[in-house]
């Protein structure tokens, strides 16, 4: 299950295929003001840490390992960040107390001193991604070198690459029940991330599945 980032919150994510078929999307912005709840995409080599419990998060094994932040503020990093869309922030609020729904990943993905920072910003009660994002540390701040912001998107790091993981609708699917996923892997060279492989992955359709279909847009 993806966890929430905030004082006392810590879980961990389930299979990419379970909560695929769990999603729902009827827009990116309407799934934000959900009530809380948790899921996840899977685990890969980079699982998600929270914002205030970072010390001691692991490095994706390298020649010459970087080393990892300390007490990177997730949600300031977002709500601070220019390139993110307003929406976004605008309703990225707390779902429980003081417990936000993002889930923050750490790993060398850039080859820079330090580890990367990769965050998803989910909706509350259904753990929908809404956006993911990708910092790398500047002399000392962290600049926004990645983002996807159309839900519903999931981001991890997978053996030194980013992994991001898109649900596909077509017409008519339930929506808890999307057609299927593209998975698409980027590496970082020359100064950016590139495209490297896609996959498309189709879901089995359950048999008498009654779910409201998405509503025609």
């Amino acid at each position: 299950m993806r966890g929430l980032t905030g004082a006392g919150s810590a879980r961990t994510r389930g299979s990419t295929q379970a909560v695929s078929a769990a999603l729902a999307v009827p827009t990116a912005l309407a799934l934000l003001v959900s009530g809380c709840g948790a899921g996840g995409t899977g685990a890969r080599d980079e699982g998600p840490a929270h914002a205030d419990s970072v010390a001691g998060a692991a490095a994706t094994p390298s020649a010459a390992p970087s080393k990892s932040p300390d007490n990177v503020n997730a949600i300031a990093l977002i709500k601070d960040d220019p390139k993110v869309a307003p929406e976004v922030k605008r309703e990225l609020k707390p779902c429980v107390a003081d417990e936000y729904p993002v889930d923050v990943s750490y790993g060398n993905l850039t080859a820079g001193s330090a580890d990367d920072v990769v965050v998803n910003v989910l909706t509350c009660g259904d753990a929908v991604g809404v956006g993911s994002y990708v910092y790398r540390e500047q002399d000392g701040s962290y600049e926004n070198v990645f983002k996807a912001e159309e839900p519903p998107v999931y981001a991890e790091i997978d053996r030194g690459d980013l992994v991001v993981t898109k649900q596909v609708y077509e017409k008519g699917d339930p929506v808890s029940s999307p057609s299927g996923e593209n998975v698409i892997t980027y590496r970082w060279t020359s100064g950016h991330f590139t495209e490297k492989y896609r996959t498309h992955n189709d879901y089995g359709k359950v048999v008498g599945d009654s779910a409201t279909p998405v509503p025609a847009g």
